[in-house]
Order: C-alpha cells, then structure tokens, then sequence
C-alpha cells in the first residue's frame, strides 16, 4: 500500500473551505448555523454550529462516499496499515455489528468469548447469527475474565467446521490481550474470518512496546474506538477492514443501520484525529505509558489495592497485557469497585471509566496532567485510610460461565412473560441484565437464570452498579420465555 500524506485531513478542510464561503443555508439542519437556537449557539460555540451541517456535493455523503470523505477514510486506511477503512458515527457499538453482520447471515456460527461487548450479542439478535461461545480464562483472585485459550479456539473450529467467523476482543476492558495472531493463523487455515474488538486498542496502531493491533496480526475486519483512546469526538469510531473482504458490500451493510443524517462533527474528529495520531502517535502513547506506569507503581506502594499489570502474563490466556490500561483491583481492602467508584466521584470530585463488583479501570490518555495523576493516587490512599474494611464477604469473581439454551434472536423474540426477578430461577430469559459500563452481559438473551446469576445481580444492585438492559427500568422484573423453548 502506498504511503498517503497524512498531514493532510480533507474532510476538515473541506469544512473549512465552505466556511468561508459565506453559504445560505436553505436545508437542515434547521439551527440554520446557530442562528435559530442561540441558547445552543451559546453552549457549544458559534465555530461549532457553522460546520454541524448537511451531506453536500462539496462536503461528499457518507453513505457513498466519492470526494473528501472518501479520501479521508483513505487515509485513515493508510494510518492503520488496513486494506480499507469506514468512517462511523453510530459509536463502534456499530461497527461491531456491521462486523458480524457482513460475516454472518441467518443461521451462520460465529465463535466468540461470552464476555463480550452487549453490541456484539445485539448483532446476533438482528442477524440471526449463532454465537459459539468458548468461555475465557479466569483470574480468580482477581476475579475478571482473560483471554481465549488456543486450546480452546482449537476445539471450538473443530467442533464447528462450518463457522464463519470468530470474534476476538483486543484487549478486554481490562488490559488483556488474547494471541492474536496465532488465533488468525488458526482461523484463516479453517477458512474462518476474524474479527477484532478494538474499542480500547485505537493506540496500539501508533505506540510502541504494545500489544500486537489486529491488522498487524492480519485479521479480516476490527473495530476501533477513536473517541476513547485516540482523541476524535464521543461516538465516532473505525471500522478497518483487511484485504481479502469486500469493501463495497460491507458499506451496504453499514447502510442498513447507520445514520444517513451522518454527523460533519463526529466525521471531522476522525479526520483531524487520524492526522494527529498519524504525525505524533509515537509520541503520545509514549507519554501515555509513561503516565500510566507511574500511576500503577504509586497505587501498589499504598497496600491494598493492586494495580496488575505483565505479571499476569501466561502466554495463553493472558497472552500479553496492555499497560496503558490502568485496572485496580480493590476488593483486598473490602470495597467493591464499584464503590470505590462512587467515593472516588461524590467524595473527590475524581471520575473514573468504571466500577464493577472488584476492580476499578482509569482511562489513562495524552491528556491527563501529572497533578490530576497525584490527585487519583492521593484519594485512593485516603479512601483506604478511612474505608477499609474486612473483605470477607466480598463476591469473588466477575465471570459466570452462561448456560445456553436457545439462540438470542430466538430467545428475544419469542413469546414471553414478566416476573419478579428473585422468582426467574431456572427459566429462560428473553433479556439482557447487564452493569454499564463496561456493557459486558451477565445474562444474555436464551441463557437459563441461575441462583449463581441472581446473587450476583442481587450483589450487584447493594453495591450500586447500575444495572440496564431489562424492560423495567428498576430491575425488578426480568422478561422470560414462556412456554417450551
């Protein structure tokens, strides 16, 4: 592939160009650049208003894409080293599913860990698609999901000749990394597509003495989250594509769903995002882990919590470990991490990505400063000092190995009934239960409701997660199959 100039950003440009040309807007949006909502105008700025505008000949169509857009989803190809890329403004929550759904039609097996993104279970209910599940290691001192096994992808290919894919998180939320390229090596010899979750691995692309990034690895389409490590607006994301797919039928897939009102400010903070990644990416991530590094040495030192890191290492399971991703462990000093979550929020003014049932994650980024760093390591000391307790009666683990029983397009649209959550031992649930963030399922559509499963919602409620996916919003009541499955 030839190496583009990517000092360039054409999408941007091209929006700075029209900016001034002083245009009568005679087509949504009907803010009409700010002038008919001054209050917006106000919050969000006059600079912002003028280019949140509409599809134009100048300013291409995202939905088929010919001129500037065109060539900035070019570039961001050339930045990734990927055969060809799309620009996303549904969140990567989309690019997910455009993943599975060019891969897999109805009835098609797709290979995949159980402790994947919601998004990755919504595509199997609108596609039809399979999943077969190869469970992930388990820490269980720390009690978080890990990697595939090789092992375990091996037996499931094997098993499922016919799959048409396997789905590969890179990382997980909390750092780790399966190996990837040997789990494409494996799939490719099956005739097996891999897919890859990037949505927090956008800085492996760039950085150095990280993780291996699916294209790399050669798989055959990954979605990436920009917004959350590589700097472009929330929502924006990738989708990158490897050269034996399609590209013309995959956009039709994107087309299906995704907006054709496409955003020109999620889609210029790709373009000036991909630019700035491209030009100082080494640079930035080197920061980053440098950051991050310091941060998780100064947590250990305080005793208590455990900031982990390559030690976990095991070359399977654990293949390799992010260190950008600064993951806590919390439940040594008797607190959930989800309320070490909320003390870190409501008593320190600190907000961190997220809290589960033993861990907290920190989203480390070029744009932290080193006093915010000591703010975060002098909390978390203060919160020891005044919170700690007897961790005897803590849940142990974070992972629950699911029993299935139906397919989640099945299970979601059959004929269902409500009941009171504590009364849906042993039937079929027909929802999701999940805490978000991080969006990973603890009961999916067609998995049977466990006593396991129901203390661990019950847990999960004392603690504070904040629980989503039901019909009703308290949680209260859970949608089951009713009748025979």
């Amino acid at each position: 592939m030839k190496t583009l100039m990517q000092e360039n950003a054409p999408l941007y440009e091209a929006l700075i160009k029209y900016k001034t040309k002083r245009v009568v807007p005679f087509d949504v949006p009907g803010h009409k650049q700010g002038r008919g909502n001054p209050e917006l105008t106000e919050f969000l700025g006059k600079s912002c208003l003028n280019v949140d505008v509409n599809s134009m000949k100048p300013l291409d169509n995202l939905c088929h894409p010919v001129s500037v857009i065109r060539e900035a989803e070019e570039l961001a190809a050339d930045a990734f080293n990927a055969q060809n890329a799309f620009f996303m403004v549904n969140g990567t929550s989309s690019s997910v599913q455009a993943m599975i759904m060019s891969a897999c039609k109805q009835g098609d097996k797709i290979i995949m860990p159980r402790n994947v993104h919601r998004s990755a279970i919504n595509a199997l209910i609108i596609s039809g698609a399979i999943p077969v599940y190869v469970n992930p290691g388990l820490n269980k001192e720390l009690g978080i999901p890990l990697g595939m096994s090789i092992d375990d992808v091996k037996q499931a290919i094997l098993q499922n000749p016919d799959a048409k894919a396997i789905l590969v998180n890179n990382p997980t939320y909390y750092g780790i990394c399966s190996n990837i390229k040997e789990i494409v090596r494996i799939a490719h010899e099956a005739g097996i597509m891999v897919l890859t979750d990037e949505a927090h691995g956008t800085h492996f692309y760039f950085g150095e003495n990280l993780p291996l990034s699916a294209m790399q690895a050669g798989a055959d389409m990954s979605a990436v989250s920009m917004h959350k490590t590589g700097g472009s607006l929330t929502q924006s994301s990738l989708l990158l594509l490897g050269k034996n797919v399609n590209p013309d039928y995959v956009r039709q897939i994107i087309n299906l769903t995704q907006t054709t009102s496409a955003s020109y400010l999620l889609m210029s903070s790709l373009d000036i995002s991909r630019r700035n990644l491209a030009l100082n990416g080494k640079e930035i991530f080197e920061k980053v882990t440098r950051f991050a590094e310091y941060t998780r040495r100064e947590i250990n030192k305080i005793g208590g919590f455990y900031a982990f890191s390559k030690e976990l290492i095991n070359t399977d399971t654990v293949f390799d470990f992010d260190v950008t991703k600064l993951s806590v462990h919390t439940r040594e000093i008797g607190l959930a991490g989800i309320e070490v979550y909320d003390i870190l929020r409501d008593d320190y003014g600190i907000q961190i990505e997220f809290g589960d049932i033993g861990n907290i994650l920190a989203i480390i980024s070029v744009g932290d400063r080193s006093l915010d760093l000591e703010r975060l390591i002098s909390s978390l000391s203060e919160i020891k000092r005044l919170y700690a307790q007897d961790p005897s009666g803590i849940f142990d683990h974070e992972y629950i190995t699911p029993e299935i029983v139906s397919s989640p397009q099945k299970a979601f649209y059959s004929n269902k009934k409500s009941v009171p959550i504590n009364s849906a031992k042993d039937a079929v649930s027909t929802e999701f239960v999940m805490c978000y963030p991080p969006g990973i399922p603890i009961l999916a559509p067609g998995e049977r409701i466990t006593e396991e499963i129901l203390t661990y919602i019950a847990f999960a409620k004392e603690k504070g997660c904040s629980l989503t996916g039901t019909e009703d919003l308290k949680i209260e009541k859970i949608n089951i199959i009713d009748g025979n499955v």
